[in-house]
């Protein structure tokens, strides 16, 4: 068996945020082998209480070219790599195996499920599911030898979801899973006493496609501030920022994150929350590494391509029911009618209401 397994993953944030569910269940089961993930420095607090070691990948820099992923091939092999699980899957990530196997050392790649992804689009959002990414990651570790149980979710929370009888050990297990996040330090602001609800909402995403309507999210926005005690809004720069300060500077108890807390504080802020609001985007797979529960709004993708929050409950993804979803993998495909109705769908009422049955109010 291999003793030192390298986990190549370079992107993208919401990929690489599922890989560490994955590696704790690795981890859990083989607690004396080493492994080493290669990834961006960016994403190193995903990691957060998992003990692995770190080779830092510069996809635009170093690692751009053909010759740069073998140069890193060979600083893996230097600090004693001998087994690759390559969780990526593209041409930088098969260059990199291409050159281990060459010295001798197994690699495995991921099966992304192309064609039955393919079959979900063709069959529209009612479709049945795909296998899980986080599965697809266990596949590849067990290619390699390793024998391992699935991933134990700590998820649904919350009293719409949770029996009385387990609501303590729920509770338990969301503390167990979101304690070495919590440890990172928060901005002064952002510290003290917790008192009341508090809820993020996360409504952008890299394509259109993925992002809630701004009047729509402005609205989101103003019905939880008249329910919650805070709600914090996540978001990127320029014109998401700028959202994001009108809403603070109109609700009193509203704070925009942007440029105020590091990646490592946003995510030990998220496993403070009661709640978190977020498309199908990074912010729904923070939540899931810290067990916060997520109402998600899903428009040119569906949970059945198999990239739902790991742990999430199904019940708190809201979709529209429009022949014409998904109709892309990744969110990325312009609309059809140019209008991106299957995000307009989704009334503002009906995610507030979700999240007040989660929480409780």
């Amino acid at each position: 068996m291999p003793r030192h397994l390298l986990v190549l993953r370079l992107s993208a944030m919401g990929d690489v945020a599922m890989l560490p569910h994955a590696l704790r269940a690795l981890r859990t089961a083989w607690p004396d082998l080493r492994v080493t993930v290669a990834t961006r420095p960016l994403f190193r607090p995903f990691f957060a209480g998992i003990d692995v070691d770190f080779l830092d990948v510069d996809p635009s820099g170093a690692q751009r070219s053909l010759a740069g992923m073998w140069r890193l091939a060979a600083v893996a092999r230097e600090r004693g790599v001998d087994a690759v699980a390559d969780v990526h899957g593209t041409w930088r990530s098969k260059a990199f195996c291409a050159s281990m196997r060459l010295h001798g050392i197994p690699a495995a790649s991921i099966d992304k499920g192309r064609r039955e992804k393919r079959r979900v689009i063709a069959e529209g959002w009612r479709a049945a599911p795909v296998r899980h990414t986080v599965l697809r990651y266990c596949d590849v570790f067990r290619r390699l030898g390793f024998s391992f149980d699935d991933p134990c979710p700590a998820g649904p929370v919350g009293p719409a979801v949770a029996a009385p009888s387990s609501a303590v050990s729920v509770a338990a297990r969301r503390a167990e899973v979101a304690a070495p996040f919590t440890a990172v330090a928060l901005p002064q602001e952002l510290s003290g006493e917790k008192r009341g609800v508090w809820v993020g909402v996360a409504p952008f995403s890299a394509h259109r496609g993925k992002t809630y309507p701004e009047e729509r999210a402005r609205e989101v926005i103003g019905l939880l501030a008249a329910r919650c005690e805070r709600v914090f809004v996540h978001s990127g720069g320029g014109a998401e920022a700028d959202f994001a300060r009108a809403a603070e500077a109109e609700w009193p108890n509203v704070v925009a994150l942007h440029g105020r807390v590091t990646l490592a504080q946003e995510i030990a802020l998220i496993a403070r929350m009661d709640c978190l609001v977020t498309m199908d985007s990074l912010a729904m797979h923070l939540a899931s590494l810290t067990a916060t529960p997520a109402v998600s709004v899903w428009g040119a993708t569906c949970p059945a391509l198999g990239f739902l929050g790991w742990g999430g409950d199904a019940a708190n993804a809201l979709q529209a029911d429009l022949a014409c979803r998904p109709c892309s993998r990744y969110g990325a495909k312009p609309c059809r009618y140019d209008d991106y109705r299957c995000m307009q769908a989704v009334d503002p009422e009906r995610i507030v209401d979700r999240v007040a049955e989660v929480v409780g109010l």
